[in-house]
């Protein structure tokens, strides 16, 4: 038995329980008081009652204070409060929010993560998971509930943003590099990572939020949990949270063979399992597994779930259900030692100190972390097409500017970002006042609070943005900064059913040689936002009159740029058709005026490549590039499938895809095979008349198999900035084990066989190939 185990045996049950459970900002809250300008918003006294045995969490702890210094003090008054509470002077672990920089004022705000993967770079993430690590630190945090390392297919769904994109290798790496960034490689920063959610919830029913997810064990098991598995084995993850779906009818918070048999036993999990927020109350309330609370928190714990968050509705539960004989003490036991095995990680359990001390602590440079931001996003933007329009010339002609996102800071920021957090006060506040329609005035919002249209609330959410990022500026006063003469003309609606005065937009752009438009949605928790948590799209086009707009200036004769700010896919074929130029800006956050500007002008090289496939048409969801060979639009032997009524079924953009302002070429040199790897050396070739940077992307085919393969599987990729002129080898090492996949009879590993090796640029831009053979792997 452990020491952490003798002391576990020396908890009475409910000091035990209370290790399992968080306590909520909305547990030291009057609600009332909070969003309506009362005193005493948070009342630390409320704790000893709420939680007599001790606090094992503290859940959504940047809300507690805005100021830094105060949320500091308030963070180490909860902490001497449990101290004394709890048996042993036990301490709370304290968990944050930080896909895109930590969420709060207090914060560096960046690229939100799928624009993040737009870099190709995975020493983006880890620079972003140093810098959250060092402000998460200085606060009192100690736990990120990030990476989220959800594979999503479908750009219906409202959180393809939070993502690393479609394909398990790109989400792999990219999250590996943010949890070695927060973590340090030694697990030094003392702040630590939290994957995030297993498994399948990007792939939901009809794109819906917290839906049930359709797919078998083996595509769960060899691609879903494929970003998850890495994670364990090569950054040493410790902390894992359930998802919200059901797979084949059983929740995933009461799913063991997800959370026991298939993450601790075959992906060798070893740490802390948490439910996400209300996941395992949503046993009772939504999908209707248990009859009681009690119940609820017994699935949830036999399955494998630790701790409830973000607080205690269900788990409360679990004295009674000891007493009644309906579950053993020793699983309460088992989850209690996890949780206090992770907190003595953190000095939080008297006597069980850190196992190594943590990195001294390093002041953040504003000024540092704003630049850095800038280079992410620039490295960000995707060029989509250009006929040659890009880069604008200012001496060219004459520009004007349209577009609802033109002149808005706010559009530029996700969800899990300093701006979001804000918003929600301004939203509560909204529901208790009684002001929105058909939603009845009350203190408990949150039924209501993700779904429901907010009407006013643009102007708020606007000032709040510029409240917090004061320096940040719009695109169009970037492009006037830049060339004064720029005309910009407010024309345009993100509204649903906005209509478009063709008249006033041929008046107003008659005498522009180029118009840049600038289009997108807005993606958040709450408002009128079109992306975000809770919020799927059943047709994810740009929102209001947007697509109008650009397709009106087409008809005017005008050579149109389009900019789009977007979290996600959209559709955007209307948009492609009427544009000379396409530039995707992939929710930057305060450095997007400044990033676009600079791109538009050829300042920088829009360095983005595409982490996600877009579809030319809805009917075509989900389209992704690895598709089973023989199930999609990439023909590989034999007839493909086709929808009769498409002229063209391949995608609108593919997989990978993203221009610059010069051309590559793309050579095969050799490939050689051993028993543990395949290396494969290249040569890439800038062939163009300007320096920029070439992502050169290694697919993979498995061309016979037991099972029904992709008809290509990213293997490796390397970001390679060129001269004109110039050439740079390049060579990949490929780990054999990055091919396996589970056979019929149950085994996972690689057949012997032919694997044919593709080289180039994006996914349908392969210039250069060859096979080899691989041998037998058998990894179980």
């Amino acid at each position: 038995m452990t020491d952490i185990a003798k002391l576990v045996q020396r908890l009475d049950l409910d000091q035990k329980i209370a290790q399992l459970t968080g306590l909520s900002y909305y547990d030291l809250v009057d609600p009332t008081a909070a969003y309506t300008g009362g005193e005493s918003v948070v009342d630390l006294s409320r704790i000893p009652g709420r939680r007599p045995h001790g606090v094992g969490h503290l859940s959504l702890a940047y809300q507690l204070a805005t100021e830094r210094d105060e949320l500091r003090k308030v963070l180490g008054e909860i902490q001497d409060i449990v101290r004394d509470l709890s048996p042993f002077g036990i301490g709370v672990l304290v968990h944050g929010e930080a896909v895109s920089g930590l969420v709060h004022e207090a914060g560096s705000q960046f690229t939100t993560p799928w624009g993040q993967a737009a870099t190709w770079d995975p020493q983006v993430p880890r620079r972003i998971g140093e810098i959250v690590a060092r402000e998460s630190r200085d606060l009192g945090f100690h736990l990120m509930f990030s990476p989220v390392l959800d594979i999503v297919r479908d750009l219906r769904w409202g959180r393809v943003h939070e993502t690393y994109g479609e394909d398990p290798e790109l989400v792999s790496r990219m999250g590996v590099g943010y949890i070695t960034g927060l973590q340090g490689e030694r697990h030094e920063s003392g702040v630590l990572a939290t994957g995030k959610h297993f498994l399948g919830y990007g792939h939901s029913l009809g794109g819906l939020n917290q839906a049930a997810t359709q797919l078998g064990r083996r595509e769960l098991t060899d691609v879903y949990a494929e970003p998850f598995r890495r994670a364990i084995r090569e950054t040493g993850l410790s902390v894992m949270m359930n998802s919200y779906n059901e797979v084949d009818g059983i929740p995933a918070a009461a799913n063991r063979w997800l959370l026991t048999d298939l993450l601790r036993g075959e992906l060798g999990f070893d740490g802390l399992t948490v439910s996400d927020y209300d996941s395992v109350s949503m046993l009772l309330s939504r999908q209707h597994t248990a009859a009681t609370p009690g119940a609820a928190a017994v699935q949830a714990l036999e399955a494998g779930i630790d701790v409830e968050l973000p607080s205690a509705p269900m788990f409360s539960a679990l004295r009674a259900e000891v007493a009644a004989g309906r579950i053993s003490e020793e699983v309460i036991d088992r989850a209690t030692e996890r949780v206090l095995r992770l907190k003595s990680r953190f000095g939080l359990v008297p006597g069980f100190g850190p196992a190594r001390a943590s990195a001294p602590p390093v002041s953040t440079d504003k000024a540092d972390t704003r630049e850095l931001a800038r280079d992410i996003a620039t490295k960000s933007i995707t060029l989509l097409a250009n006929d040659g329009v890009l880069p604008l010339n200012a001496g060219a002609g004459r520009i004007a500017v349209v577009g609802p996102a033109a002149d808005e800071l706010r559009i530029h920021f996700g969800a899990y970002s300093d701006v979001a957090n804000r918003e929600l006060p301004i939203a509560i506040r909204q529901i208790i006042a009684g002001d929105v329609p058909g939603v009845e005035a009350s203190a408990e919002v949150f039924t209501d609070l993700f779904q429901t249209r907010l009407p006013g609330t643009e102007p708020a959410f606007e000032a709040a943005a510029h409240r917090l990022h004061p320096d940040a500026d719009s695109v169009v006063t970037t492009l006037r900064s830049m060339v004064p003469g720029i005309g910009y003309h407010s024309i345009g609606s993100i509204e649903p059913g906005a209509g478009l005065d063709e008249t006033a937009l041929a008046a107003a752009v008659a005498d522009a040689d180029v118009v840049v438009a600038v289009v997108g949605e807005r993606t958040g928790w709450v408002g009128n936002h079109t992306a975000g948590e809770g919020r799927t799209s059943s047709d994810p086009r740009l929102p209001g009159n947007q697509e109008q707009l650009v397709s009106a200036l087409r008809r005017l004769g005008k050579r149109v740029v389009t900019v789009v700010v977007s979290g996600r896919p959209l559709l955007l074929e209307a948009v492609h058709d009427a544009s000379a130029a396409v530039v995707l800006a992939p929710l930057l956050g305060d450095m997007a005026g400044q990033a676009i500007a600079d791109v538009l002008f050829g300042l920088a090289e829009p360095g983005g490549r595409l982490p996600s496939t877009f579809p030319r048409c809805l009917g075509q969801i989900p389209l992704y590039h690895g598709h089973p060979i023989g199930s999609g639009y990439s023909n590989h032997g034999g007839t493909r499938p086709v929808y009769t009524d498409l002229d063209d079924n391949s995608p609108l953009y593919a997989f990978g895809h993203g221009l610059t302002w010069t051309d590559f070429d793309v050579t095969l040199g050799r490939a050689t095979v051993s028993d543990e790897a395949i290396t494969v050396t290249g040569r890439v070739s800038n062939i163009g008349d300007h320096r920029g940077t070439a992502v050169v992307q290694l697919y993979g085919r498995d061309e016979v198999a037991t099972v029904v393969r992709p008809v290509r599987q990213l293997l490796d990729f390397a970001r390679v900035e060129l001269a004109p002129g110039s050439d740079a080898s390049v060579e990949f090492t490929v780990p054999l084990q990055r091919l396996a996949y589970t056979w019929p009879d149950g085994c996972r590993g690689v057949e012997e066989g032919d694997l044919t090796l593709l080289l180039g640029l994006a996914s349908d831009d392969i210039r250069a190939s060859g096979t080899v053979v691989v041998p037998r792997l058998v990894l179980r």
